[in-house]
């Protein structure tokens, strides 16, 4: 299995992805209408695409997923070129997730650090995590990423095997699962050779479980890693 995509749920998936696009540098992959997705290549390292799809709902809960845009040396510029774009300042003032997309989601500015390099636009994804040793391995697992240094106190840190492109976080957890559906989840795709019930086996002998939902006959199937963060299982590439 390898991680394939962020997705979004968005009340307009053209608006938020265009947004996206712009603020990384990535390019359009679909432009339909109920879904915008764009695609984001790091130089010898991963592939991830960036998936806008359309929901009614507003949010409930707080999100425990969240992106971090690189910021580098001139992060004051670079803030001033994500607000031109339509990101918005975080009206409480916080710290450390210091802006929000066209749509409310937070996401920070990377601090300028040896475990960020290589990563591309796109320094990290961070996900909440109630036992980061857990969950860590957890991931390792489903996604054939390897750790690293981290950088925060608690946190543990995954990158790809190439150590380049964004890395995938998990911190102590702020934000308890809640009812709803997350805002943003993480989706992998199964290679040549995997099948979904072997991967569904593995997800419960790890601590994951099925999530049930009411969306019909699906060609994917969603889970939660053991601290209840949403993710979907791809079936295996046409090309593949």
């Amino acid at each position: 299995m390898y991680l394939e995509n962020l997705v979004v749920d968005a009340f307009d998936p053209q608006r938020l992805g265009r947004f996206w696009q712009e603020a990384l540098g990535s390019e359009t992959l679909t432009d339909d209408p109920g879904i915008f997705e764009t695609r984001l290549a790091v130089a010898d390292g991963p592939v991830l695409d960036l998936c806008f799809q359309r929901v009614s709902e507003p949010p409930v809960d707080p999100p425990r997923l969240v992106p971090a845009v690189a910021g580098g040396e001139r992060r004051d510029a670079e803030v001033e070129r994500l607000l031109a774009l339509g990101a918005r300042r975080r009206a409480d003032g916080a710290s450390e997730d210091v802006l929000t997309d066209p749509e409310g989601n937070p996401f920070r500015l990377a601090e300028e650090a040896a475990s960020y390099a290589g990563t591309g636009p796109l320094a990290a994804v961070t996900l909440d995590s109630a036992d980061t040793d857990r969950d860590v391995a957890f991931w390792a697992w489903l996604t054939g990423w390897t750790e690293v240094p981290a950088l925060g106190p608690g946190t543990r840190t995954l990158r790809h095997p190439s150590g380049r492109g964004p890395a995938l976080e998990l911190r102590p957890e702020r934000n308890p699962q809640g009812a709803s559906k997350n805002r943003m989840h993480l989706d992998v795709r199964l290679e040549a050779g995997e099948v979904q019930d072997d991967a569904a086996d593995g997800i419960a002998a790890r601590g994951g479980d099925v999530l049930r939902v009411d969306w019909g006959e699906l060609p994917w199937r969603p889970y939660t890693d053991p601290s209840g963060n949403e993710f979907c299982v791809l079936p295996v590439s046409s090309g593949a």
